[in-house]
């Protein structure tokens, strides 16, 4: 363990040579997907190359992907995303959405765990992709003097994709610290009422601050190749559609007002069905003229919900004649949300605190 906190002071009845060690705490690592450092070639490059990289991501062999990727993937793909990027970025603070709201949503949740804990436990995150990366933030909470750490992957439903590879990368900078903290992940909260709650109240006050109430609300998850669901066993599907299942209940509606679509397919494969930019068209076409989208799958706004929902989708619906397009915003840094992920911490860190 690195013992250059502030704190750090000799055991009790240690030896006058014994090095110092940090004052024992409690770590609290949120972790989001990642974003580009800025929306140039070179860094959407080393971003994209870092994801799809990833074999949780892309699980073709690495001597049939590789080539593919290097030779003609990063070749072309850095521009575009770049383009996408700048459409959404944060240009004051020079940083992606999702990097904004993610240091706003840990300050909230830091307040909150402060208020109730003091100083025994720390918060910070990191980011799968990109900077700051799982193995500096790890190793910042062990130099701070957290013998313990509970990582918390931003996904309220599970994928290997999402969820696996961050505590993979987690898993991964632990085998790398002398003295390693303990350690705990929080499993996914795709049906924990508080949760559901936030979206809802999320739901009803966008559809209270519109003249004309949508004919159905489109749950748009992050897709994944349906190879997935049906050789790997991933439960990610079966828990998108119970989110889905539980927001309608909450809200009272019946099976006409709600349904569960996918977007983000990548590659030639078929992936989750059906597609979000097919559907929204499809219910242009069927006379539902008006319609809302929201995101449950993200924890917080970022180019797939700002750039492709509200622009690439939402062009899809108008195209195929559609009238209104509502796009219902992530939970973010909602007080509801930021409740629901401090009551999840909070019963994770049973018996820690």
């Amino acid at each position: 363990m690195n013992t250059n906190a502030a704190d750090a002071t000799c055991p009790i009845h240690a030896q006058t040579d014994h090095p110092k060690v940090p004052k024992q705490k409690i770590g609290v690592l949120l972790s989001n997907l990642g974003t580009p450092d800025a929306t140039d070639y070179w860094s959407m490059r080393r971003y994209l190359n870092e994801f799809l990289s990833d074999q949780r991501v892309i699980d073709y062999p690495k001597w049939k992907w590789q080539p593919i990727l290097q030779g003609i993937v990063l070749t072309f793909r850095p521009s575009k995303s770049g383009a996408a990027y700048r459409s959404i970025w944060n240009n004051e603070a020079d940083e992606s959405p999702l990097m904004t709201i993610t240091k706003e949503q840990t300050a909230a949740i830091k307040a909150a765990l402060a208020e109730e804990f003091g100083g025994e436990v720390m918060v910070d995150f990191c980011m799968r992709y990109g900077n700051p990366s799982t193995k500096s933030k790890v190793q910042k909470l062990v130099s701070e003097g957290c013998s313990k750490i509970l990582f918390f992957p931003l996904y309220p439903q599970y994928a290997g994709a999402t969820v696996a590879t961050a505590n993979d990368e987690f898993f991964r900078a632990l085998m790398e610290e002398n003295w390693q903290p303990a350690a705990r992940t929080v499993p996914p909260y795709f049906d924990d009422p508080a949760y559901i709650e936030a979206l809802a109240q999320s739901v009803e006050r966008a559809y209270a601050a519109v003249a004309k109430k949508p004919d159905i609300l489109i749950c748009s998850y992050h897709g994944l190749p349906e190879r997935y669901l049906k050789e790997g066993g991933d439960p990610y599907h079966c828990q998108c559609q119970k989110t889905t299942r539980l927001l309608k209940e909450r809200l009272g509606w019946n099976d006409t007002q709600i349904m569960t679509t996918f977007q983000s397919k990548f590659g030639p494969e078929d992936w989750l069905q059906p597609y979000t930019v097919e559907e929204v068209a499809r219910q242009a076409e069927a006379g539902n003229k008006s319609i809302a989208v929201c995101a449950p799958a993200f924890s917080a706004d970022c180019i797939e919900t700002l750039e492709e929902i509200n622009e690439e989708i939402k062009e899809s619906f108008d195209h195929a004649g559609g009238e209104d397009f509502l796009y219902i915003p992530c939970l973010n840094a909602e007080p509801l949300h930021i409740k629901a992920l401090v009551d999840q911490i909070r019963k994770n860190l049973s018996g820690w605190v």
